[in-house]
């Protein structure tokens, strides 16, 4: 209790206390014994106070948990037995399983679908390793989450100034905006398929994905992403159809390889499963989501099963994803010409009809998870950021700006895909790019974030949970680092890129861990975890102060040089991101028509429908000339045709294609002789 000026109320005598009143409004928490964790006097904490969490910034955060399978009132203290444990459980879970699923959208099955057709089982190791990965990450989130009530956009503009906070919000809506793009292109094949138009299957996807989100209630639109979820369930029978060979499988789960041997083709692409399995926006979403349900810190562990569960779910789906493009890879012609998705569902029609409906269904089921998860946590950081309404508990009228900004990204994005020429491959190429260059800001915030004991208090890392973090965000930058450096110079070998690059990792942390020891006496002793310093009960019931009360940042001279060198290496790769953009979306460089540089002689090809329909990007299949946007290489098609084959075998192996692709290809293999005397298109 506190005077009208702010000061602590003396206290007085009174009659016993009658029993403890029952919160009367359901949007304010009973916290009695926070404010002793914050510095109240004992004698005034232990009394029963009616509070809300000090930094919330939206009220519709406050009150009773309403899971998609139960909900749990605000003045609920029973928590024992199996039976209400399970029930408590059943109410929490969602944040942490909508996350790990949504990540396995129309990226993902395009990713694990081209590791199966190209490289086997033989990429499978890749996914057993994700799962500590995702689980540390995603942990560290819901901690933040629930202590903090505050999103991750807003912590990271507040403790980390203006230019990392926009920088890192800019980043992130440049990035979803084209990753939602990429989930409607998702749409467009799966509806394909079975023939329906883009014109009428991309528009209908956007009015329900923003009809979902506005429902006005958290619970509708959670059960709602649980109903997807249990779509997407066929994968499983799927799977299990396609004739899996389960000692291989066991096999390339724990003995790493690459079928064919290493490349630099193979290193892109388990950098792409990496990077479409461990995304920034997740980081973004599950902190929003877990302050959206009302989860509390006593509820986190209820919330880390719930997140351990979705990692199990998501490298279970991807091996399903894996092991059905395997089984579509035993079509002749169809195993290492990975095209897209579709492509995937045609080769399974070869099979059976079931095995091409069900692979589209799942590619239409991930893209509209997808596209829900990655919109929401869009709004949710631009309502943390402009300090407006952002809840899904509120009525479209009541947080009108939080459901637009939903609604406009969602329409945005569908126009895109609609219009006619639109550089949907080049859309594409700067998803995972950009990816690339926010996700080692992203770690480093998170590892900060998880470290601040102004932000988290007693749920701050422990000391070994921060070594582990470390060489997973080491990693994460590595991989990262060469993606970002092979998409921009293309030239260079993946491989030798991500060696270098994690020399040069784990050569700055031994010198930093040289320099720790060195400098030791001279550095003040390290305070104790403040873990060890509370009860159990108080623990529970500690939450982060108002933002405007915290103490500022005290970085030490190595982080300050840490964070100066990344925010370095951040301007550099936007700026260079941005010309290479450029140029591949003005031809220059290749990607509109091919241009062979021989003996120091540029020859640009230009002749006819072969500059329409051959194209060089690259980022895909190391910039062989390829047909329109897809990843059938010219190579591939003179191949079969060199073997034999006719132009109506050819096109029953590639039902994407049309005769004039064919045409197309020799023609170009024409000119590019005739140009370029010794010219290989190999």
């Amino acid at each position: 209790m506190t005077t009208r000026d702010g000061g602590p109320q003396p206290p007085r005598r009174e009659q016993p206390r009658p029993a403890e009143p029952r919160p009367a409004p359901p949007r304010q928490a009973r916290a009695p014994r926070s404010e002793q964790a914050r510095g109240t006097p004992p004698q005034q904490a232990s009394r029963p106070v009616l509070t809300k969490p000090a930094a919330v910034l939206d009220e519709a955060h406050l009150g009773d948990i309403e899971g998609a399978f139960g909900r749990i009132r605000l003045d609920d203290d029973r928590r024992s037995g199996l039976r209400r444990r399970l029930i408590t459980f059943l109410a929490i879970i969602g944040p942490g399983i909508i996350v790990m699923v949504g990540d396995n959208d129309a990226g993902g099955v395009s990713t694990y679908a081209q590791a199966g057709q190209d490289y086997g089982y033989s990429l499978l190791w890749t996914l057993l390793l994700l799962i500590p990965v995702l689980i540390v990450n995603q942990e560290m989130v819901v901690r933040l989450g629930a202590v903090t009530g505050v999103g991750h956009a807003r912590l990271i503009n507040e403790r980390f100034g203006r230019f990392w906070g926009w920088f890192s919000v800019g980043d992130l809506f440049i990035l979803n905006f084209l990753t939602i793009v990429t989930e409607f292109i998702g749409v467009s094949l799966a509806l394909r398929y079975f023939g329906v138009s883009p014109y009428i299957s991309v528009p209908i996807a956007a009015v329900l994905l923003v009809a979902i989100t506005a429902s006005g209630s958290f619970r509708r639109w959670e059960q709602a992403m649980f109903a997807f979820i249990a779509v997407s369930l066929v994968l499983v029978p799927l799977a299990l159809m396609s004739g899996p060979h389960y000692g291989s499988i066991f096999y390339h789960f724990v003995v790493p390889g690459v079928q064919g041997g290493v490349s630099s083709d193979a290193v892109l692409l388990i950098i792409a499963i990496v990077g479409t399995t461990v995304a920034p926006w997740q980081l973004f979403f599950q902190q929003s989501n877990v302050i959206d349900k009302r989860i509390t810190p006593r509820f986190i562990p209820y919330e880390r099963a719930d997140t351990t569960l979705g990692a199990f779910v998501v490298v279970g789906g991807a091996t399903a994803i894996l092991v059905t493009a395997v089984f579509a890879a035993r079509i002749p012609g169809v195993a290492g010409h990975f095209t897209d998705a579709l492509g995937v569902a045609e080769a399974l029609r070869k099979q059976g009809e079931l095995y091409g409906a069900l692979f589209a269904v799942v590619l239409l089921d991930a893209s509209i998870i997808g596209a829900a998860a990655v919109t929401l946590s869009t709004s949710y950081a631009f309502g943390d950021v402009f300090g407006i309404k952002h809840s899904l508990h509120r009525k479209f009228k009541d947080a009108k700006t939080f459901y637009a900004s939903y609604s406009a990204m969602i329409a945005l994005s569908a126009a895109i895909v609609l219009i006619p020429g639109a550089p949907l491959g080049l859309l594409t190429t700067s998803v995972q790019a950009l990816a690339g260059i926010l996700l080692p800001s992203a770690s480093c915030f998170l590892l900060l974030l998880c470290n601040d004991r102004e932000v988290l208090g007693p749920w701050m890392n422990p000391r070994w949970l921060n070594v582990l973090a470390a060489v997973i965000v080491g990693v994460l930058v590595d991989l990262s680092g060469t993606l970002v450096v092979t998409t921009l110079f293309s030239s260079l070998n993946s491989a030798l890129a991500a060696l270098w690059i994690g020399v040069g990792l784990l050569a700055g942390a031994l010198g930093y861990v040289g320099w720790l020891r060195v400098t030791r006496s001279r550095r003040p002793a390290r305070e104790p975890h403040p873990r060890t310093t509370m009860s159990a009960t108080d623990r529970l019931n500690w939450r982060m102060p108002p933002l405007a009360l915290l103490k500022p940042v005290q970085w030490s001279a190595g982080t300050k040089l840490a964070m100066g060198m990344l925010r370095g290496y951040l301007v550099i790769s936007v700026v260079l991101l941005i010309v290479k953009a450029v140029q591949l979306g003005t031809g220059v460089g290749g990607l509109a028509c091919w241009r062979a540089d021989l003996n120091g002689a540029e020859e640009a090809y230009a002749g006819g429908m072969g500059c329409e329909r051959i194209t060089i990007n690259p980022s895909r299949m190391s910039g062989l000339p390829c047909i329109r946007d897809t990843r059938v290489t010219v190579s591939a098609v003179l191949g079969q045709l060199a073997a034999g084959s006719s132009i109506d075998e050819l096109l029953a192996d590639y039902p994407y294609l049309d005769r004039a692709d064919v045409l197309a290809a020799l023609e170009f293999a024409a000119a590019a002789v005739q140009s370029a005397p010794g010219f290989s298109l190999l």
